[in-house]
């Protein structure tokens, strides 16, 4: 199978980084293993660089890690380096890329004196789930700049397709908030394409190389094995994985929060932070808060306690979903694809929104409050802008009730600005409701 090389939307902030830095930080890409780093970290480097050396401490010898016990001849440090790697290093015109750097907490902590001799440009990449476990007894380098790198975003998985003409289109209605019109049916069908191969590079590059969505089910099978034997690494207990694996069958349910002990029997309060802690430093889910007062500022009125968990990549949530198979089918597939699988898949639609929404730099928050003595509303997310909060009710179908987010509206009238209910019907407005498709997501 030949590897393609994607175009990723992170390039341009890497870019960005090398022209106003200039040499005085390192840049570290957090991100869950298997969404890209080290390839477009490479990428990176042979175009924008004379030269570069990419130390993989996966791989990397007892003897290239022992580099980083005694900084006190640099000198020493980077001839070792460019004779073992055989490439020469250009002062002010080289990358040197420690890749999986969790795996040699040495090299993170020399990151310091690095920067400060000046000569080359570091890059890092690094999955935290293990960082934080391996960092305890160095120093943090304060010369480090941190980015995140998620899954493919939607727009990324059209230009994989070689479609760039899509979205711009897709943003030029947006923005003139106007319906598609006959091209709605097509678009959501492309939606729903990205839903099921999903936003790994390996998946895309699979569906790409074989148009066989059974084969794409394969690779995610892989990838979600992977997670689940790095979360038994850095807890034996195995309740991080028995959490992760749990969370399609969570939102199934249809509850107003996660609980725990419905994966993972009964825990402390303190287990349960430093599990959830584990889970969002591997980036591999998006946890979204309740904030007990909507108003700008959730951050200050979130409640720890109660939150959902959705999957960074629905991608691998839908292979999640069907968990209990060998591998998902492709007729179960073709039924997605064609929107005729007849299970309620609004949890579906509810983990695409979350990661849209991620991907387009939001913070997540829900809200709750209570209807009667047995039923509540809920607004399913949060958008802070400006000095106006902005609620998002998602529905998996083309259905436009929206009660929660006109009581929220009532409730709340002086501190909302738009409102939205995500559906998969096409644009329009119901009083001050828009009612978006859910392909619009990403422009919010």
């Amino acid at each position: 199978m030949a590897e393609n090389i994607f175009k990723r939307k992170i390039y341009d902030r890497i870019l960005k980084w090398k022209r106003e830095n200039d040499g005085k930080s390192a840049l570290l890409i957090e991100g869950a293993r298997r969404v890209g780093k080290s390839t477009i970290v490479e990428e990176f480097a042979k175009n924008e660089y004379e030269s570069y050396i990419l130390i993989d401490f996966n791989k990397a010898s007892r003897e290239t890690r022992q580099l980083f016990d005694d900084l006190n001849d640099l000198d020493y440090i980077f001839l070792t380096l460019q004779t073992t790697y055989r490439k020469s290093l250009v002062n002010r015109k080289s990358l040197i890329i420690f890749d999986e750097v969790q795996r040699c907490p040495l090299a993170r902590q020399a990151i310091k004196y690095l920067v400060a001799d000046g000569r080359y440009d570091y890059i890092e990449t690094g999955s935290l789930i293990s960082i934080r476990k391996n960092v305890k007894d160095i120093t943090i380098p304060s010369e480090e700049d941190r980015i995140s790198m998620y899954p493919m975003d939607f727009e990324e998985f059209r230009w994989a397709m070689n479609d760039t003409a899509t979205v711009p289109l897709l943003r030029q209605y947006w923005d003139k908030k106007l319906p598609l019109g006959s091209a709605h049916r097509n678009t959501q069908r492309l939606l729903r394409l990205y839903m099921l191969v999903g936003g790994m590079p390996q998946a895309v590059n699979e569906y790409i190389d074989t148009n066989d969505l059974s084969k794409v089910d394969r690779i995610k099978r892989k990838i979600i094995q992977l997670y689940k034997e790095d979360f038994n690494k850095i807890d034996l207990s195995g309740r991080a994985a028995d959490i992760f694996m749990s969370i399609p069958g969570q939102l199934s349910r249809n509850t107003s929060r996660y609980v725990p002990f419905a994966s993972v029997g009964t825990i402390t309060e303190a287990t349960e932070r430093d599990l959830l802690r584990s889970l969002d430093e591997s980036k591999t889910v998006n946890i979204v808060y309740h904030c007990d007062d909507p108003n700008v500022g959730m951050e200050l009125n979130k409640d720890t306690s109660r939150y959902k968990l959705f999957i960074g990549d629905t991608g691998l949530f839908v292979t999640m979903a069907f968990w209990d198979k060998d591998f998902t089918e492709n007729v179960i597939y073709q039924k997605l694809l064609s929107d005729k699988l007849s299970a309620n898949l609004g949890y579906v639609y509810e983990n695409l929104v979350a990661q849209m929404l991620v991907a387009a730099g939001n913070k997540l928050f829900y809200y709750t409050w209570p209807r009667d003595e047995k039923h509540y509303y809920e607004i399913d997310f949060l958008l802070s802008r400006g000095k106006k909060i902005c609620p998002i009710e998602v529905k998996s179908s083309g259905h436009a009730n929206h009660t929660s987010l006109d009581e929220f509206c009532k409730k709340y009238s002086a501190r909302v600005g738009e409102s939205y209910l995500i559906y998969t019907k096409d644009l329009a407005k119901d009083g001050a409701t828009w009612l978006l498709p859910d392909y619009m997501t990403m422009f919010l």
